[in-house]
């Protein structure tokens, strides 16, 4: 209650300072457009190794503007800093020098935008400053602004209240910066691969491309239920039957699930299709992408993960997931074998299965339980069973495998991609059977999407085609440990 009341009396302070700037100096309280010349980080780069003497032999004016952090002093001198989007500069304000002028800087409260005209230099301390020689009020903060060291500690608060995170966390406003570094960082390297981004519909009339439970909406006008989409992939494959043969779209995917460190409803993917490719161009791609990415935020290719050391210079492995879990648990799945010869391997590893699940199931879910989190260093794990990846080419030597594979990285799986199925009759028999686990029970197996079979028909080129969770990939990028501190407005209960 009483830290309540201590708010109340500050936000009542600010609306009196309002007032007075109405009343007192005719001023706007919340501003008009202003010109400015300058960012703190251009002006610490042209002159933070001038000398004090340098800077006064050869004035250099300047004017920023910006929202003031910190203020120090009173009376006839005023110290205080001004944060821009590029970084912070420190100011120093004299009466004598400001006349009527000087009541802005001197009635200004932490969180104010203020305008400053000045002059270069720096402090005795040799601090780099902007000798004020004009000041403009911009726009008055009503809210105290909170306090960096204990004010939006608060997770909750970060999170649904980004802004003052933004306001207050240096880091958390540098990882969106990097963030968004990043993807511009793979669209460059997809245009100088010869790709073509695309926009493809977010409300589709079925869900597919992925195993997920989508989220349903209501079009009025038609009547009809409609889906959120689930993936991009059965668009863009379209795309490709039409002749567009290099697509990608990075959007956002919405998907009815849980959340936890590394899922949110609403999140932001990477696919790519490029006709006459299979798997193993898509996996030089995807180190591409991965390498371009990451230069963007380390040039050097070398980065910390939550304390360990990861080196994306050197070539990603690639292996057969058969071979991975042979290595870790000596089960061979190499040879043919019955269901119940895998359901008793499964047995007696202590390896759950569900009734409806075939060899194929049960060889994904060894590889989940005993082979994943130990992938550190950049891997590609490809072969995956025909029975999970319903939309991949079968492989030509063992048509119990796909020509698939997965990213994995520190544990995590950071892109899925595969030789495209192409073959139309395959196709719809893959649909089908996702069609019946539904029946029994799998809620997130996919329909059969009768439009794309169609288009199927009409003749798809061989395609190699890739997926990346564009979130994940940042907070690998940002040394980030969950999927929240990268989506600037996470989705959260009311």
């Amino acid at each position: 209650m009483a830290e309540e009341k201590a708010l109340n009396d500050q936000m009542r302070a600010r609306r009196q300072k309002m007032q007075a700037l109405q009343n007192d100096l005719q001023i706007d309280p919340f501003g008009h457009r202003f010109d400015r010349d300058s960012l703190a980080a251009d002006l610490h780069e042209k002159f933070d190794d001038k000398s004090q003497e340098e800077l006064e032999a050869t004035p250099v004016k300047v004017i920023i503007a910006g929202r003031m952090v910190a203020k120090r002093g009173a009376g006839k001198v005023i110290f205080a800093d001004i944060r821009d989007r590029s970084g912070q500069i420190q100011i120093y304000a004299r009466r004598d020098d400001l006349g009527d002028n000087y009541p802005i800087i001197k009635r200004a409260d932490l969180g104010d935008f203020i305008g400053i005209e000045g002059t270069m230099m720096k402090t005795e301390a040799g601090e780099l400053t902007v000798l004020v020689s004009h000041l403009t009020h911009l726009s008055k903060a009503l809210r105290p602004m909170p306090d960096k060291f204990h004010g939006i500690s608060d997770v909750e608060t970060r999170y649904r209240k980004r802004y003052l995170d933004l306001i207050a966390n240096k880091e958390s406003f540098v990882r969106f910066q990097q963030r968004s570094k990043i993807i511009s960082a793979i669209r460059a390297y997809m245009e100088k691969q010869d790709f073509m981004e695309v926009e493809t519909p977010i409300l589709q009339t079925q869900a597919g491309g992925a195993a997920a439970r989508p989220f349903v909406t209501h079009h009025n006008a038609l009547d009809i239920d409609m889906y959120m989409r689930i993936a991009t992939e059965l668009y863009l494959k379209r795309l490709i039957v039409g002749g567009m043969e290099r697509v990608y779209e990075i959007g956002r995917i919405f998907r009815n699930e849980g959340m936890d460190p590394k899922h949110n409803p609403e999140f932001t993917s990477l696919e790519s299709y490029a006709a006459y490719w299979d798997f193993h161009d898509v996996m030089d791609e995807t180190e591409g992408i991965f390498k371009a990415a990451a230069a963007a935020v380390h040039p050097s290719l070398k980065l910390n993960y939550q304390g360990t050391d990861i080196d994306l210079s050197k070539p990603f492995a690639r292996k057969h997931m058969v071979d991975l879990i042979k290595d870790r648990t000596g089960v061979d799945f190499w040879p043919e074998m019955t269901v119940e010869e895998a359901r008793k391997l499964a047995d007696d590893h202590k390896v759950k299965y569900e009734e409806y699940w075939t060899v194929g199931h049960i060889i994904n879910e060894f590889f989940e339980q005993f082979v994943e989190e130990t992938l550190k260093e950049p891997t590609f794990v490809y072969g995956h069973p025909v029975e999970v990846s319903p939309l991949a080419k079968k492989n030509a030597d063992d048509p119990r495998f796909t020509d698939r594979f997965e990213l994995f990285i520190m544990g995590s799986e950071y892109a899925n991609a595969f030789t495209e199925l192409n073959d139309p009759i395959d196709q719809r028999a893959r649909f089908e059977a996702q069609a019946a686990e539904r029946d029994n029970g799998n809620d997130e197996a996919e329909g059969i999407d009768e439009d794309f079979l169609e288009a199927l028909e009409y003749g798809m080129p061989p395609t190699g085609g890739l997926g990346i969770g564009i979130d994940r990939l940042v907070m690998l990028l940002t040394d980030t440990n969950t999927i929240r501190d990268v989506i600037l407005f996470p989705t959260m209960r009311p």
